[in-house]
């Protein structure tokens, strides 16, 4: 029998690693991401920076492109606050219930990661056209949803889900119930519950989830166009305008949009994860 070693005994260098060392693992990440996002992205810019300033700012701040903005993030917002809401509740739902069909439930919920984005949107469409099989019913009100805006946030909404829903649910398998029910015996109510004790619990996965929600929905293209209408000033959203400039061989265009709506994204999602890590440290000096 051979008698265990401390692992205090052992110095630091003699602990082999099931994985490489810091330096090779950090120098394969740094090279694997500057080949995966760094050089697209430096091409992006590059590619912008052949234009005159006086070009870039024609095209950035036309008229048909500043509503394609609007829209584009207005119906992002949007849809990610929805998605938010509602997501919780059906996280919540499928965590704390039980009930006949929650797998089957509970699997659809992953419907629009595997759909194609294209079958979304022709579904979409066929559902909330004034001939389809919703939009019959809303037709004779005078209202509207395919080849509107609404039916843009829609869209959106469909594909966001997921994230909201996913992101949740692991916090909530894992909250302490005790907590709850300590907070029903001193006396507070459903509410007071939700406010204080629950909602400062799930906050930063819920922020987590709008913001992919919402990061998803900025870039979508696929389910969108075949719902949108696609009229420029009404419902053209950015991803088709720079599909359109493509197809017009006007690269410069395409990209100096995309440079903008990158940077507008990317401040957003950084004041998100500002926001997420200003809550955690916040919930830490609470306790």
């Amino acid at each position: 029998m051979f008698n265990a070693i401390p692992s205090s005994a052992v110095p630091p260098s003699a602990v082999r690693r099931v994985l490489p060392g810091f330096h090779l693992a950090m120098g394969f990440t740094v090279l694997y991401l500057s080949l995966i996002v760094l050089l697209p992205l430096s091409a992006l810019f590059f590619k912008t920076l052949s234009m005159s300033w006086e070009a870039f700012w024609n095209t950035v701040s036309a008229p048909r492109v500043v509503a394609a903005y609007r829209l584009t993030f207005g119906a992002s917002l949007v849809a990610a606050t929805v998605n938010a809401v509602f997501g919780g509740v059906l996280a919540w739902v499928l965590v704390r219930y039980q009930f006949t069909g929650k797998r089957l439930l509970d699997a659809l919920i992953d419907l629009p990661f595997a759909l194609p984005t294209a079958v979304a949107g022709i579904a979409l469409t066929a559902l909330y056209a004034s001939n389809g099989w919703i939009g019959r019913f809303l037709a004779p009100y005078d209202i509207k949803i395919a080849f509107t805006p609404f039916g843009i946030g829609v869209a959106l909404v469909f594909i966001g889900l997921p994230f909201v829903v996913r992101t949740l649910q692991p916090v909530l398998e894992e909250s302490e119930r005790e907590l709850e029910e300590a907070s029903a015996c001193l006396g507070a109510t459903r509410w007071q519950t939700f406010v204080h004790v629950i909602f400062p619990t799930i906050l930063p996965a819920l922020l987590t989830g709008f913001a992919l929600a919402f990061a998803r929905a900025l870039g979508e293209y696929g389910s969108v166009i075949f719902i949108a209408g696609n009229m420029p000033m009404v419902s053209e959203i950015v991803p088709l305008l720079i599909v359109t400039k493509l197809e017009q061989y006007d690269y410069a265009g395409a990209t100096a949009i995309a440079v903008v709506m990158l940077a507008a994204s990317f401040v957003m999602l950084l004041t998100i994860n500002l926001l997420q890590a200003w809550v955690r440290r916040h919930r830490k000096e609470a306790r």
